[in-house]
């Protein structure tokens, strides 16, 4: 397969080219990305002179270039990961991520309906979404891939929209296209805007630790590199038209990932004085804040026969060490 990925230089679309680059089926991977503040070159430094990269500073919402791309290279599948993502940035400035996640989407899936015309069964579009679709969920029961949409924040609800532009382009063209709808990541290489690494930086800092509201908001947690194999399985087994649940099985309260942070830095870092803990500080709840996500992922168990391989506390040990490992890497994208 000559194989585009969009967004390769974010923290998913990273961690998926160095766990995917070197599998035989792929001939080519070509890494479209515009660097945004999210984006970096540095994220891809291990396979930046591999002999099956390539990288394309383009923008998804510069259809031309796009075209080009596709066209230059012979692409053959995508894997659909550019996104802006972080909710927050979504409430105070919503145009980017219309923009992007909608415009983007719909140019993407012009340029490869057009190019792929006599062969749309042979090409795969396998887009990458988010469990934020689906909504909040109370105490009990879980996402399952019938449950309906009901997105509660601008990030949520243009991703859901493109999720129905990718839909809509297989019933009414044809396109060979699979959906994946995953909770929240971690790992390395995540941009320090997000809980886990924001947790990490401050109590290194030994600033105060943020924490919304009550901290009891609930969210299931996906080791970032038991995501990528998900994500490669289902672009070659996932069934056209289908859609699948991508969830780590990990339950966790915000104050609980907190703490347990807290507790590693002390464990890991004991030169930082310990207690750390002690600067954890309650703020006012984000607007929107969805109270509860829960994954079912039995579908791509049952018929692909993913299940991941980190448990919560041996992917949140590693991402906390690599952050300690790698503080010349956070002041770079900082800087940038």
């Amino acid at each position: 397969m000559k194989l585009l990925i969009t967004g390769g230089a974010g923290f998913i679309g990273s961690n998926l080219i160095q766990h995917i680059i070197d599998q035989p089926l792929v001939e080519r991977l070509v890494n479209l990305d515009c660097l945004t503040y999210a984006g970096h070159p540095a994220n891809l430094q291990a396979v930046a002179t591999h002999p099956k990269y390539v990288f394309e500073k383009v923008d998804l919402c510069d259809k031309p270039a796009v075209l080009r791309v596709v066209e230059q290279h012979g692409i053959t599948h995508v894997m659909h990961l550019a996104a802006e993502s972080h909710v927050d940035r979504s409430i105070t400035g919503p145009a980017a991520f219309i923009n992007t996640n909608i415009v983007g989407t719909f140019n993407l899936l012009e340029v490869c309906r057009a190019g792929w015309l006599g062969a749309l069964a042979d090409r795969r579009f396998l887009h990458v979404s988010t469990d934020e679709v689906y909504g909040s969920l109370g105490a009990t029961g879980y996402f399952t891939e019938t449950t309906p949409y009901a997105p509660n924040s601008p990030y949520s609800a243009s991703k859901a929209a493109s999720d129905m532009l990718v839909r809509a382009y297989h019933h009414t063209y044809g396109m060979n296209t699979v959906i994946t709808n995953c909770s929240n990541n971690y790992g390395p290489y995540q941009f320090p805007e997000k809980l886990i690494p924001v947790v990490i930086q401050n109590g290194l800092a030994r600033n105060p630790i943020p924490v919304y509201g009550d901290g009891l908001n609930v969210r299931d947690w996906l080791y970032v590199r038991d995501h990528t194999e998900a994500l490669w399985q289902v672009l070659l087994r996932g069934k056209t038209a289908e859609t699948y649940n991508i969830g780590g099985h990990n339950e966790w309260t915000n104050i609980q990932i907190v703490k347990l942070i807290c507790d590693l830095i002390d464990e890991l870092a004991p030169h930082f004085g310990g207690q750390t803990q002690k600067l954890i500080t309650h703020v006012k709840d984000r607007a929107g804040h969805d109270r509860r996500y829960a994954i079912d992922a039995s579908k791509l168990q049952r018929e692909i026969g993913w299940v991941p391989a980190y448990t919560f506390e041996r992917g949140i040990r590693e991402t906390v060490q690599w952050y300690l490992d790698h503080q010349s890497w956070v002041r770079m994208v900082l800087s940038d």
